[in-house]
């Protein structure tokens, strides 16, 4: 008897939690709906970033975008918010088909590979032009 009622008190307590998390909005799972999103997130990262050109990532999950100024926002996701750095200097980048792989010198920001399509090899471009990093 003791046994039921420790597995009905646990299963209710597990609905509970569930349903606070639900409540509460947390998890799920986030990507940038459009161009519109990718740009409040990108001032939410770097304030005053105006991008004048954008690409988001196929599955919603990273997005790049260029500023007047010529520097690189790279935009990804990060559990379920979103993180990003500016980039002014070369990043190591490496293109395969419509897959464009960065890779910051932000060691803790890490490698990202989005899947741009036909727009990889635009961007891909953009970052070689950037100025060469000799560190």
């Amino acid at each position: 008897m003791d046994y039921v009622i420790q597995i009905g008190g646990s299963l209710v307590a597990i609905l509970a939690v569930a349903w606070l998390v639900r409540k509460m909005g947390l998890g799920g799972d986030v990507r940038i709906a459009n161009e519109a999103h990718a740009w409040l997130l990108a001032d939410e990262v770097e304030s005053g970033f105006k991008p004048v050109d954008t690409t988001i990532d196929k599955t919603g999950y990273g997005a790049l975008m260029r500023d007047e100024a010529g520097r690189i926002l790279i935009l990804r996701r990060h559990g379920s918010h979103f993180a990003g750095r500016v980039v002014t200097k070369r990043p190591e980048a490496r293109l395969d088909q419509g897959l464009l792989t960065i890779k910051p010198d932000d060691n803790p920001f890490g490698a990202i590979t989005l899947n741009l399509g036909s727009e990889a090899a635009i961007w891909a471009s953009s970052l070689r032009r950037l100025e060469p990093n000799n560190v």
